[in-house]
C-alpha cells in the first residue's frame, strides 16, 4: 500500500472520529513507552522515553537491553506493532479494536518470544484514575483510518517543527511525541534556571516534573485533541510564564490565547486549510516563541540563528 505524498500533506483529522481510537493508541504507547523507560538510561526531562515519526508510523528507536538490542515500531500502513532484535528476532502484534488489557498481554507475550525484558511499570501516566493495564478489560477502539490519518498529519507538522529547530543555536529538545500526555513537541531553552514548579500533575511523580521544568522553556506542540480541548491543535507555552506574554502579537489566522490553559493555540483546520500550511504553521511557531523570549528577556542575539538549509552548513564566523 502507497500513499501519495503530495495528495497526503494535511489530511482531516476530526476528533469526533479520533477520539476512541486515540485513547486505545495513548494507552498501548504507554505501554511500549514503559517497556523503553524500563530499559533506558534517564536523560534530562524525560527525553529518553519518547517515540518519533517514521515513514510508516511511530518508533522507540533503538533499546540496549543486558543481552540484545530492541526497537519497537507502530505500522499504520500496515497496521502492526513490530517488535525487532539487533539478534535478529521478530514478533508481531495486529493493531485492532482490543481491550488495554489485551494489547498488554499481547506486547509481553511478544517481549518473551525475542527474550526480552518482560518486567516493566504498569500504571500509567498523567491520566486521571489511572488503573494497571491489566485491569482495563473494556473493549477498546481502532479506526485504521483514524489511525493513519493522525499519523499523516504527524509527518507534516515533523517536517515543519524541525525546520523550526534549526533555527535556535541554544538547548533545543528533539521533535517527539510523549506518551504520558500523548502530545509531539519541540522545546527551547534560555539557558536560565527556572522556579521549581509546583508539580501536582495527575499520575506523574513530582520530581519528574520539576526536572523536567528546571530551566525556563518555550515549548509548543500538537495535540490531536483533548487536554481541554475538542479538536486537534497546536499549542505554545513559556514556563515560567513572563508577565505580558499572552499580550505579545501573534498574527497567525485563527490563532489566540486561551485563558483557561495558559497557552497559544492554533486549531490544526487553521492550519490544515490555510493557502501555505507550512508557512502559517511556523510563523506560529516562531511568533510564539518571540513572545515568550521577549517577555522573558531571553538572550537572543546569542541564541537565534537563520534556519538552516539543506546542503548548506551555518556560517559560523564571518568568511574573510
Amino acid at each position: 500500500m502507497t500513499i501519495p505524498r503530495e495528495t497526503n500533506r494535511w489530511p482531516d483529522i476530526p476528533y469526533d472520529r479520533w477520539k476512541a481510537t486515540g485513547s486505545s493508541l495513548h494507552m498501548w504507547l504507554q505501554i511500549v513507552g514503559k517497556f523503553r523507560l524500563s530499559l533506558t538510561p534517564w536523560t534530562n526531562h524525560s527525553w529518553h522515553a519518547t517515540f518519533y515519526v517514521t515513514s510508516r508510523g511511530l518508533s522507540t528507536s533503538l533499546i540496549h537491553g543486558p543481552s540484545d538490542s530492541y526497537c519497537v515500531d507502530f505500522d499504520f500502513i500496515d497496521h502492526i506493532l513490530v517488535l525487532t532484535t539487533q539478534s535478529g528476532l521478530s514478533s508481531h502484534i495486529a493493531l485492532r479494536p482490543q481491550s488495554v488489557a489485551d494489547f498488554y498481554h499481547c506486547f509481553v507475550e511478544a517481549l518473551e518470544t525475542v527474550g526480552a525484558p518482560a518486567q516493566f511499570h504498569t500504571l500509567p501516566n498523567e491520566v486521571p484514575e489511572a488503573r494497571p493495564f491489566a485491569e482495563q478489560t473494556m473493549p477498546g477502539a481502532y479506526q485504521a483510518e483514524a489511525a493513519q490519518d493522525f499519523w499523516r498529519a504527524l509527518v507534516s507538522i515533523d517536517e515543519v517543527f524541525k525546520i523550526f529547530r534549526t533555527g535556535f543555536l541554544g538547548k533545543s529538545s528533539p521533535v517527539h511525541l510523549f506518551w504520558g500526555s500523548f502530545d509531539f513537541a519541540v522545546t527551547r531553552f534560555s539557558g536560565r534556571e527556572a522556579p521549581q514548579h509546583p508539580g501536582g500533575i495527575s499520575n506523574l511523580p513530582d520530581p519528574i516534573t520539576r526536572e523536567a521544568y528546571s530551566h525556563e522553556v518555550s515549548s509548543a506542540g500538537f495535540w490531536a485533541g483533548g487536554n481541554g480541548l475538542d479538536h486537534p491543535a497546536f499549542y505554545s507555552y513559556a514556563y515560567p510564564t513572563p508577565d505580558g506574554f499572552k499580550d505579545h502579537a501573534v498574527t497567525v489566522e485563527g490563532a489566540y490565547f486561551h485563558d483557561g490553559l495558559g497557552e497559544f493555540i492554533l486549531p490544526y483546520d487553521a492550519v490544515r486549510k490555510a493557502e501555505q500550511p507550512e508557512k502559517a504553521l511556523l510563523d506560529f511557531l516562531q511568533s510564539t516563541y518571540r513572545a515568550a523570549a521577549e517577555a522573558g528577556a531571553w538572550d537572543r542575539k546569542s541564541l537565534e540563528c537563520p534556519f538552516g538549509v539543506a546542503g548548506h552548513p551555518r556560517v559560523a564566523y564571518p568568511v574573510i
